[in-house]
């Protein structure tokens, strides 16, 4: 049986076709095409010395014929083994693909996410979006698509998006640390273990720099090590522990030259096409450290005699779609950041400071170009009448909240004194009218204070403080809300596309959740599932007097949707609005810059507004940027956990007060009251005990004693452990639970035991 399956083996070999010489004359070389052709017929063919003798190719002429192969190779048409040669591999029909972050939005590309074809380059592929494409990525975004292989020898792709996929966070970043023994890696993910890095493996790196690493495991016990590949910076040589979650997840903070050149070159805008406002004393009233300021305000009693009581408010906003026009390089960068990021040790800007800090900020003194609003309100704050304006205005002042306050509070400076009668009282009688009617309106009011973290001159963390909540803050946030409801509703008159800030009401499955706590709380449960804003504000009130007020904030925030840019309206559920969408900060939210254009391109005010290309791409463009969103959003919180572990790390074995903010299976997590840093506890160090989850409590309840710890209840905290790089805490409770009745072994709604700790806390004992 083996010989005849050998000589039939042999036979088949026989009649496959013999690969023949091609003749070419001196100097030519063959195509692309018929290189491929070759190997794909002639499996015999695979080397570069193969392929001249097909071609007949001799001597000096051998020169050229490498170089067109090693160019095969970068384009991707060829994938070498050694000294093998072939094809690529092709695609299959479905596939992950990345689109680089600098793809152009109209004409997107991308690549396989993953590529093993033994080095050889990764095809790129075209990715269709139609206009009525359900999924629509943008640039950076990573998909699942379906793949379609054109025709011909060169393998050119195509694909159909089916899914955006959520992008993986750069892994094997750590901090090299330097000791005895040489270098260790210690890494920024709460859960990796540190490692150790070979004397070869160390590269350029020094300590203290944040590197990436790649990790190999050595030794009959696998221990994993760590070599470093790149050197992303030094954190502390920077001043800035926010490197680290810029670079974990992708976030650029550097702009490309070509970006940084044409905002050298704008010039600034000057009147033509534009209404004088100069004459209008708008002031612009922010943070007392703010570097960019991209609103003015103005209010004025109405002198007309069918608005009695009524206002006159002006507001004018940066003109930044002047400066960056459609599909150029500032554009682009915009598009790709999404939005400005703030951390405690730095910004981020969207923009460059050409544009942010200086040609659209709308500083003290200096004509500057805007988009302006005029709104008349009545006594009551309703809105009569609005229109849009395209201006040169002139601040009259810039002013902290602290200092516009105090004025009005009874102390002005020197600034504010000559501005309070003229300017800040009409400003504060105007917002008495829109705070009446934000009342009767019912936005949803929860209470909880954020903190905010000062450095020092080191970038270290110099306190952690509550600021202020003042009226000057309040009427800011009044107009600016007006203003952007005036833009929803013009665009929608005006039947041009635009991108909503919408906010979805609470789920069902959230409602009822909430409906538990509350009735393990002893509190009025809601009897309809479809909850408005003043109601959550009612229970909110109930739980205020009940002295509850903290452990139901918490939870009501936590019923609450995302809101998120979107080209389809359902409503801002949060603000209780019908239609709302972000106008006021260009500067820094790509959002509001699209909808700057919109508005331009609905009245006619010049020749840079909204293309029918982004019109068509509202969607995707909707989606990338409320993902830049979350992600800096991410990159803040995972920053300010950071520091703060940085900051109580000199503090281990301390005791704090604190509050459980949040509740899993394997334990519990307290928030500081001091610094609002937050730790974990895991449930297997409370007790002697079995402690349970109790998802419609938000409480774990020892099984025998009865014990229980529940979101918002106070807790006195031992610090056990920091980790600065990761931002992780881990903490030890020292009070002791309420006691409520038993549960007993397997009872209660999606209850999950945990271990009983080795040894108890023995003061409590």
């Amino acid at each position: 049986m083996a010989k005849s399956a050998s000589r039939a083996q042999a036979a088949a070999e026989r009649k496959k076709p013999k690969a023949k010489a091609v003749k070419f004359a001196p100097g030519e070389l063959p195509t692309r095409e018929a290189i491929l052709e070759a190997i794909a017929d002639f499996p015999e063919i695979n080397s570069k010395r193969e392929i001249a003798r097909h071609f007949n190719i001799k001597g000096d002429d051998r020169v050229p014929l490498k170089v067109l192969l090693r160019d095969m190779e970068k384009e991707g048409l060829l994938a070498r083994s050694r000294k093998e040669l072939r094809p690529v591999g092709e695609l299959p029909s479905v596939t992950v693909l990345d689109i680089p972050a600098d793809a152009d939005p109209e004409n997107l590309h991308a690549f396989p996410s993953k590529w093993d074809d033994d080095g050889g380059e990764r095809p790129r592929v075209a990715v269709e979006v139609g206009k009525d494409a359900r999924v629509a990525p943008a640039p950076g975004d990573r998909i699942l698509a379906r793949i379609q292989r054109g025709d011909g020898v060169v393998p050119t792709y195509t694909a159909r998006p089916m899914k955006v996929l959520d992008k993986p966070r750069k892994a094997d970043l750590g901090i090299v640390r330097m000791d005895d023994d040489g270098a260790r890696l210690v890494p920024i993910e709460r859960k990796a273990r540190e490692m150790r890095i070979a004397a070869g493996d160390l590269g350029e790196a020094k300590d203290g720099d944040l590197v990436e690493v790649e990790v190999t495991v050595s030794g009959r016990l696998m221990i994993p090590r760590a070599k470093v590949v790149n050197v992303v910076g030094n954190p502390q040589s920077e001043g800035a522990v926010s490197l680290i979650a810029l670079h974990a997840l992708d976030i650029p903070y550097r702009f490309p030259a070509s970006v940084l050149k044409e905002a050298q070159e704008a010039t600034e805008a000057t009147l033509k096409g534009r209404e004088d406002w100069r004459d209008i004393p708008l002031v612009t009233i922010d943070p007392a450290d703010a570097k960019d300021h991209d609103d003015a305000v103005h209010a004025e009693p109405d002198t007309d005699a069918d608005n009695p009581g009524g206002f006159i408010i002006h507001v004018a906003i940066a003109d930044v779609s002047y400066y960056v026009r459609t599909g150029s390089a500032m554009d682009r960068e915009g598009f790709i950041r999404g939005n400005s990021v703030y951390f405690p040790d730095r910004v981020v800007p969207m923009l460059p400071e050409r544009i942010s800090n200086d040609l659209c900020s709308l500083r003290e003194g200096e004509n500057r170009a805007s988009m302006a609003l005029r709104i008349v309100i009545d006594a009551e704050g309703n809105k009569k009448k609005h229109s849009f304006h395209r201006v040169i205005m002139r601040s009259a002042a810039k002013l902290s909240y602290n200092q516009a306050q105090a004025a009005i509070d009874g102390d002005p400076d020197d600034v504010t004194g000559p501005l309070l009668e003229p300017v800040l009282k009409p400003l504060w009688a105007a917002y008495g009218a829109l705070s009446a009617a934000r009342d009767r309106r019912g936005p949803l009011a929860l209470d909880l204070p954020e903190r905010r973290i000062r450095l020092d001159e080191d970038g270290m963390v110099k306190d952690v403080y509550v600021p202020e909540r003042l009226d000057a803050h309040k009427l800011i946030e009044e107009m600016m809300i007006l203003s952007n409801v005036c833009a929803a509703e013009t665009l929608e008159k005006h039947k041009i596309g635009l991108l909503y800030r919408v906010h979805d009401a609470p789920s069902r499955e959230k409602i009822v959740t909430l409906g538990e706590f509350l009735k393990s709380l002893d509190l009025p449960v809601p009897r309809s599932e479809a909850l408005r804003p003043r109601d959550f504000n009612q229970i909110l009130f109930r739980a205020e007097k009940a002295g509850k007020s903290q452990q139901v904030n918490e939870m009501v925030l936590r019923s609450q949707a995302q809101a998120e840019y979107a080209p389809g309206n359902y409503g801002h559920y949060g603000l209780n609005l019908d239609r709302y969408a972000h106008f006021t900060s260009p500067i820094r939210r790509y959002s509001d810059l699209i909808v700057h254009r919109a508005l331009i391109r609905a009245l006619d005010l010049g020749d840079d507004g909204l293309t029918d290309a982004e019109e068509g791409r509202l969607g995707s463009i909707g989606e990338h940027i409320s993902a830049t969103e979350r992600r800096a959003m991410v990159a803040e919180r995972e920053t300010s956990d950071r520091l703060l572990a940085q900051y109580l790390a000199g503090h281990i074995g301390a005791r704090f007060r604190g509050t459980i903010a949040g509740l899993v299976g394997a334990g519990l997590f307290v928030r500081l009251d001091e610094t609002g840093a937050d730790g974990f506890v895991p449930v297997s160090s409370l007790g002697q005990d079995y402690f349970r989850y109790f998802e419609e409590q938000q409480a774990l309840i020892g099984e025998r004693t009865g014990e229980r710890f529940r979101i918002g209840d106070k807790v006195d905290v031992r610090l056990l452990e920091a980790a600065p790089m990761a931002g992780a805490l881990r903490f030890e409770v020292l009070s002791q639970g309420e006691r409520v009745k038993a549960p007993g072994p397997g009872r209660g709604r999606n209850a999950r035991r945990s271990k009983p700790a080795s040894h108890g806390r023995r003061s409590r004992r």
